[in-house]
């Protein structure tokens, strides 16, 4: 039997282990359940969700790339009231934490649907600013620090359990928006979001999207999401749910090493239904193997040259 302390807390939130379920990755759990007890995770953020139910972007959405995926969903869900009534109450049963994840257009969206969500009992909010912000012209809340504080400010007047930002990497300095955030009252910080990609067909001279762009994860963006995790750890002090290209132990352990709290696992769990699993096993190990009593103990423990 293992004598490592597995638990960890992310913002006054206590997890058995620090291995989450990235938003967008895993639905809302059910198709996963068939596979293995959900208990086993630390804890599952759900599909996106906004104010009302969308039917997302037109396919094709998704494309392989050599290292990934490039995705441009659209953030198709039921929206928030259809969730609290449809997929909430099984999810509560599953003995594992809850992250709501929102995307909104204003941020009395944001504040509408944190208080929908706080009081229908989630145990998080993950608050993602990387959406269009239909009263600035279509630029994104999370690249200019004035608006990320704002849709902040907004979701903590009106949440009653804690929130957690997810920042972009599509900006010029990661450390000036977690700076904003946090002023603004954020509980947590959760990063790396998709990068911004293309593909191109060389027959067709189209985009493989048919939103020409997308969001690009998996192993490629890994060593882009070390830095920008280290770097908000050193900018900033809550704590970080790291993630970007985590697919085994070895991954998660160095986004802990930089800093993070607790780690997600995304775009592996299309492959790979038990990586979540994998993940956690592995770092595990990798805490046995380093004489750790605790695997939180890996958090910062990062020796910069």
């Amino acid at each position: 039997m293992s004598k490592v302390n597995m638990s960890v807390d992310l913002a006054g939130m206590s997890m058995k282990n620090p291995v989450v379920v990235a938003s967008g990755t895993f639905g809302f759990g059910r198709e996963y359940s068939q596979f293995y007890d959900l208990s086993n995770l630390g804890g599952i953020c759900v599909k996106g969700l906004t104010l009302h139910k969308r039917e997302g972007n037109p396919p094709p959405r998704i494309a392989e790339t050599p290292m990934g995926i490039l995705n441009s969903v659209g953030l198709q869900n039921p929206g928030v009231d259809g969730f609290i009534e449809t997929e909430l109450p099984w999810l509560k049963e599953q003995d594992v934490r809850i992250i709501a994840n929102i995307s909104g257009n204003t941020p009395e969206e944001y504040g509408i649907m944190c208080q929908k969500l706080s009081k229908a009992g989630v145990d998080m909010i993950e608050v993602n600013i990387s959406c269009p912000n239909v009263k600035a012209g279509g630029l994104q809340y999370g690249v200019v620090p004035e608006m990320a504080a704002e849709v902040t400010r907004e979701a903590k007047a009106h949440s009653s359990v804690p929130v957690m930002v997810k920042l972009s990497p599509n900006v010029t300095d990661i450390t000036a928006i977690a700076k904003a955030v946090v002023d603004a009252g954020a509980d947590a910080l959760s990063l790396i979001n998709t990068l911004r990609g293309m593909r191109i067909d060389i027959n067709s001279r189209r985009p493989v999207l048919k939103m020409n762009t997308g969001g690009l994860s998996g192993p490629a963006v890994l060593p882009v999401a070390v830095r920008m995790v280290w770097e908000v750890a050193n900018a900033v002090n809550v704590p970080i749910l790291g993630m970007g290209g985590v697919s085994k132990g070895e991954d998660a352990a160095q986004l802990m090493l930089a800093g993070a709290s607790a780690v997600a696992v995304g775009t592996a769990c299309f492959s790979d239904p038990y990586a979540p699993i994998h993940v956690r096993d592995g770092l595990e190990s990798i805490a046995q193997r380093q004489n750790l009593t605790s695997v939180s103990q890996l958090t910062g423990a990062v020796q910069p040259w």
